[in-house]
């Protein structure tokens, strides 16, 4: 069982994704009969994580209308509310700063919008990151065609570096994170995940390992449409 928390990251107003955004936050949004954030509810779920948080801020009122206290799943669902505390979006790190309370130490962090159906919130994963004293342990896919140069090279021992050129992987959403990344940044505080990152592999505290299985990143209405055709 894992026993680490997860913060489901659900707060942005997904401007690619218009119209369909207009009404619908884009982790609510159908892809294959279900709306594309319980896909990762589902995985949670069937690998014993319980205590789950969302941050949400765009159309915010429609999550815990839609999924409630997350009992259906075994679940215990916890809402970041930043549009109604904050007045909008906080980026990855501002949202990690404001749940610290609700996550502890260490959690888990996928993006809403992702869908990755055959990934595992592996316990034995867990357990190995906190073993170690990194700050992340990523995910990686090999770079898609919207980020070609890439977020990191990955070297032996499943290490993460800035300085190696090429950097042939690109960030996945999904990781392992200290909570203590956010340090520094008072709640209520704007700020993005990836400088901090970068930061923690130019100081050697960065672990990773490559994402197989089916991996979308659903950017655009026309990505969308053609998922939802998709096996």
């Amino acid at each position: 069982m894992s026993l680490l928390p997860v913060l489901i990251l659900a707060a942005g107003r997904g401007e690619r994704m218009r119209p369909l955004t207009d009404t619908t936050p884009k982790p609510l949004l159908p892809v294959r009969g279900r709306p594309l954030i319980e896909w990762h509810l589902l995985a949670l779920a069937r690998a014993g994580v319980r205590q789950v948080v969302i941050n949400c801020a765009w159309l915010e009122e429609q999550f815990p209308a839609a999924l409630g206290d997350g009992s259906r799943w075994g679940l215990a669902i916890h809402y970041s509310f930043e549009g109604r505390d904050h007045g909008g979006a906080l980026e990855t790190a501002g949202a990690i700063a404001k749940a610290r309370d609700s996550l502890g130490d260490a959690c888990w962090l996928v993006s809403g919008d992702i869908h990755a159906p055959g990934f595992r919130f592996d316990a034995a994963a867990a357990r190995r990151f906190l073993a170690t004293d990194d700050d992340a342990h990523l995910w990686l896919v090999e770079n898609p065609d919207f980020h070609r140069s890439g977020d990191f090279a990955l070297l032996q021992g499943g290490r993460l570096s800035r300085a190696t050129i090429p950097r042939p992987w690109t960030y996945a959403n999904l990781a392992l994170v200290r909570t203590r990344i956010g340090d520094g940044i008072a709640a209520g505080t704007s700020a993005p995940l990836g400088p901090l990152l970068f930061a923690s592999a130019d100081a050697g505290r960065l672990g990773g390992e490559a994402l197989h299985g089916e991996w979308h990143n659903v950017g655009t209405p026309a990505q969308w449409q053609a998922l939802q055709g998709e096996a």
